[in-house]
């Protein structure tokens, strides 16, 4: 049998239970100002609760999904922060690096020159602190090659969770399918805004490619 992985929850929907706050685009990062240490309490009861690896709270934290808010000078204090409360919560930690400009949205992801820059100033924070640098949402091929290529000097093993269509697992949000993302990289899952008809078959696919299932 193969040996497992089990991942750590949703931060961000336990962050929302726990504080009773209203969400807002922001709120996941907002909270470890407002509230520090909620994320290492929610990152130790997900590790308590069986999971080996906990993911950090920084999804969100981008210089474009920071500007114009009232943490936009914020950006190296938050990581600081997010590494601060995952240290020594889990076994392992897996570093999250979220999209350049919004989730779902391939159409927003920058040229190459541009999103590997910006990827790099984010591996560089999350690097030395963590076991696994994890891209979220991945919704085209562009995003994959521009986050491996920024992360793969760092060293550490990469992890890439796709966003597929709603009602074609095969392709990703973007319209490319799947297996074009399969050729960039070992390691490979889908996020959890997959529709659960659509997982099994995901699952096979992977599988049937040869590839790490995270």
């Amino acid at each position: 049998m193969a040996d497992v992985t089990l991942l750590d929850g949703g931060m961000g929907q336990e962050l929302i239970h726990r504080s009773g706050d209203t969400p807002t685009p922001l709120w996941s990062t907002r909270v470890m100002v407002d509230r520090p240490g909620l994320v290492a309490e929610i990152h130790r009861d997900f590790t308590a609760a069986g999971a080996t690896v906990a993911t950090t709270n920084t999804y969100a934290i981008l210089r474009d999904r920071l500007e114009g808010t009232d943490v936009e000078d914020a950006f190296d204090t938050l990581y600081a922060r997010a590494l601060s409360e995952v240290a020594g919560t889990a076994p392992r930690v897996a570093g999250s690096i979220g999209p350049i400009g919004a989730s779902y949205r391939p159409d927003l992801h920058p040229a190459p020159e541009q999103a590997v820059a910006i990827y790099t100033e984010i591996v560089s924070k999350l690097a030395p602190a963590v076991d696994v640098l994890l891209f979220e949402t991945v919704s085209c091929v562009a995003h994959a090659r521009d986050g491996l290529a920024a992360a793969k000097p760092a060293g550490k093993p990469i992890w890439i969770s796709v966003t597929v269509d709603d009602r074609d697992g095969s392709r990703l949000r973007s319209g490319e399918p799947v297996r074009d993302v399969l050729g960039v990289t070992e390691g490979v899952g889908c996020c959890c805004d997959a529709t659960p008809s659509l997982l099994a078959d995901i699952a096979r696919r992977l599988r049937d490619a040869g590839h790490t299932l995270v």
